[in-house]
């Protein structure tokens, strides 16, 4: 496909290559239980895949990690016993022990099978592991292991006799003494050999169920699980058309939004009396709520037999006193912490997080709970809350029930945790800017932030076990991420600069001077603040046509400072910037980085606000960079996509072209776990879909639309977009098309696919914006 014409250096071919083009990044960064050598992935030799490697801090030295030494380093996850004399780990599928004093490793399991979710019990004597979905314990000083669960998914149960063969076998007990003796013999049996069964772990019954976030109490005398009682749903069919085999291969996917839900219930094992019963979790606060959407259906009832959704913990106090669940609603509109008393299987309310909307946010909610963790007083939870209107973070004595709000303020925090002295807080926080991410600390108990990171961007920091060193992947707009170290200010009296570890750029891409999009605000018409990143072209270039990015997953941020996830299409704009457009990437209504009023703003409506603050910001940029009117595009991929294609249907007086790519056409299609907290579900809240879904409103196409989706995409499903295309056939709609990417899933690999894909949608603003 010959490419419309481009006066910039850079080519569409070439960006497209991704990692080959600027440079594979270095990521997923660990410390040494020393805090000598920092670990980190990656792959500056542009190799098949990244590779680990080590910087030691004594003499600076980068070298990469053998497969033997990779293989035998301990685990970043670890588990620490109470006097901190031991941890543990699993790795590799496989259980190991560390002496904290001498750094002496004890492999305590090799075998094929997979033991993980490590952690000390019986007041520190054994070490607990899962493994074939069982707990067992390894004692510290005998070395014995134990299994202490013995769940049992299905039975095989002996069919039962009908009418007429029971009353055959009484009968034939009754005439013949041989038989009659001998099964009063075999029922002896049976019993003497239940004493036996008495000293084996007590046999639990699922009844088909799966069984999931088993643990065992610190004291060892409980364990506590949660059985899931899956579902039948129809799952969606996906053909594979360029196959090895040469056959068309079909793959079973997702199901759809609305589908019947999976039934958690938590249990608790008595392992002493040997016994096992349900959690009563009947009182937990607003059990009965009824939603404020099913107003709008007055004459339809509303049914949620049971709103329990995933149930989380129990978190145990660092003594062993205390016990608490986090339980999220599978409405999504309620999260509870509750305390558990173990021993009788009930709870007791604590803290309540309600949104009419949907619970979310950093740290919040979520498959498996959000973040929660216990206070030095090992008497009071920490935990994060919206309550606010941000993300914050929360203390609770969980006898008392007294809170504290230790941060506050119109930002947010992310990944709190407790500093090795239990004096101070460390996390991140958009605390200056939303689109800036420092690193700081706090005293425990609240107070004044410390900043200990400073370079605007954002700044992953890892800390060094003794915390006296950071790691930071650090970026900025135009800058990749690269990995540094710096001492923590905290023990620190002098200012110590960052040191740049890794070097990961190609000299292809340092020789182009990349362009530092100005983060923005523009006011929307119902009088919100909208940030953006603008790409402005030099006058000399400018041809007054702009072009809308529309970031997707709808809660992300793309408005920042940093390095952005979307770095093709980072790229891709410099090149129109080249070519004389304006280029406004918009952090619309729903985005990540606000706070609760602005995650819920689509609520009810997608293609609502989300929708006009993409059109509020043409309006801007035509009124204030004299961006002509009836040269404007659009763009976007997922639910950017999905905004793209509602664009080109309600709003064709603002946009006049648009390329809408893995797109959702019909959010009842889509999966169930993202739709139903913002649309609720097709069947209960049937106007919310009407009004959000791009399918009823085809008929509103008036611009050039560019469709481009893969054909085995297990996300937003292909078959979406097929629909489409027959809704516009059936309008007699012309001034669209369609490409489509038969190798490709929801995330793009291959660079011929992302090529071609960025050739099309160039070509097709040049053509219905340049081009007379």
């Amino acid at each position: 496909m010959a490419q419309k014409k481009n006066i910039s250096e850079l080519q569409i071919k070439d960006i497209m290559q991704g990692s080959d083009f600027i440079g594979y990044l270095p990521s997923n960064v660990s410390w040494s239980s020393n805090s000598e050598t920092i670990y980190f992935d990656w792959n500056p030799d542009a190799n098949l895949s990244d590779s680990l490697y080590s910087f030691h801090l004594k003499n600076d030295k980068i070298s990469k990690v053998d497969f033997e030494t990779e293989y035998f380093l301990p685990a970043s996850k670890e588990v620490i016993n109470k006097n901190k004399t031991k941890k543990a780990y699993s790795k590799h599928g496989d259980v190991y022990l560390v002496n904290v004093s001498t750094n002496e490793i004890t492999q305590i399991t090799n075998t094929s099978e997979f033991e993980h979710d490590v952690q000390f019990t019986n007041n520190d004597k054994e070490l607990a592991f899962i493994k074939n979905t069982n707990i067992y314990s390894w004692n510290l000083k005998t070395g014995a292991t134990k299994q202490i669960t013995d769940f049992i998914k299905k039975d095989k149960k002996e069919k039962e006799k009908d009418e007429k063969d029971e009353w055959l076998y009484n009968d034939q007990l009754e005439l013949f003494d041989v038989l009659r003796e001998r099964k009063e013999k075999s029922d002896l049996h049976d019993t003497l050999m239940k004493r036996f069964e008495t000293k084996k772990p007590l046999k639990i019954h699922l009844d088909g169920k799966s069984v999931l976030n088993q643990q065992i109490s610190p004291d060892g005398k409980y364990v506590t699980y949660v059985t899931a009682k899956r579902a039948d749903n129809k799952k969606t069919i996906m053909p594979h058309y360029v196959t090895e085999s040469g056959y068309t291969e079909n793959e079973n996917t997702r199901s759809k939004v609305g589908d019947e839900q999976t039934e958690y219930t938590l249990y608790v094992y008595d392992i002493t009396n040997r016994k096992t019963f349900p959690v009563v979790l009947d009182n937990l606060e607003g059990l009965d709520y009824i939603p404020e959407y099913t107003k709008d259906y007055p004459d339809k009832p509303y049914k949620n037999d049971n709103r329990i959704g995933y149930i989380s913990g129990p978190n145990w106090s660092p003594d062993g006193t205390y016990a608490v669940l986090d339980i999220i609603a599978n409405d999504y509109k309620d999260r509870w912490l509750v305390r558990l008393n173990v021993a009788t299987g009930t709870i007791e309310n604590l803290d309540h997080q309600h949104d009419e909307a949907w619970i979310a946010g950093p740290g919040i909610g979520g498959y498996g709970g959000g973040d929660l963790g216990w206070m030095p007083d090992k008497k009071s939870i920490w935990y994060m809350s919206e309550k606010s209107g941000y993300s914050h973070l929360y203390t609770m004595n969980v006898s008392s029930k007294k809170v504290k709000q230790l941060t506050e303020g119109a930002f947010e925090i992310y990944k709190p945790q407790i500093s090795k002295d239990k004096k101070h807080w460390y996390f991140t926080s958009n605390k200056n800017h939303p689109g800036d991410r420092q690193f700081y600390s706090m005293p425990i108990n609240g107070g004044k932030f410390m900043a200990l990171t400073d370079k605007i961007g954002n700044n992953d920091v890892s800390l060094s076990p003794d915390e006296k060193q950071m790691a930071i992947l650090y970026s900025y707009s135009n800058k990749p991420t690269e990995l540094y170290v710096k001492e923590n200010p905290m023990f620190s009296s002098r200012e110590t600069p960052l040191k740049q570890i890794t070097h990961s750029t190609t000299s292809t891409f340092n020789s182009y001077p990349w362009k530092d999009p100005e983060v923005i605000t523009f006011q929307a018409k119902d009088g919100a603040k909208v940030h953006a990143r603008l790409y402005n072209p030099t006058p000399e270039v400018k041809n007054k046509a702009a072009i809308v990015f529309v970031h997707g997953a709808g809660y992300l941020q793309n408005a920042h400072k940093w390095w952005s996830s979307y770095y093709r299409e980072y790229m891709f704009h410099n090149m129109l910037v080249d070519n004389g457009y304006t280029v406004l990437d918009i952090d619309y209504r729903g985005s990540a980085g606000y706070g609760g009023d602005w995650r819920t703003g689509i609520y009810r409506h997608m293609g609502g606000k989300d929708l006009s603050d993409q059109v509020d910001g043409v309006e801007f940029l035509i009124n204030e960079y004299g961006i002509d009117k009836d040269k404007v595009g659009i763009y976007g991929g997922s639910y950017g996509g999905f905004i793209t294609l509602m664009a080109m249907f309600n709003e064709p007086e603002t946009f006049a072209a648009g390329a809408a790519i893995r797109s959702v056409g019909d959010w009842a299609a889509y999966n169930h776990g993202y739709t139903a907290r913002i649309l609720n579900t097709p069947v209960s809240d049937s106007l919310a879909y009407r009004r959000s879904s791009p399918i009823y409103f085809a008929d509103g196409l008036q611009g050039n639309l560019l469709i481009l989706h893969g054909m085995i995409d297990d996300n937003v499903h292909f078959q979406d977009m097929v629909r489409l295309s027959q809704r516009l056939i059936e309008l007699g709609k012309e001034n669209w098309e369609m490409a489509i990417y038969p190798v490709e899933r929801h995330g793009f690999v291959e660079p011929s696919s992302w090529t071609d894909e960025y050739l099309r949608i160039y070509n097709l603003f040049q053509e219905s914006l340049i081009e007379e």
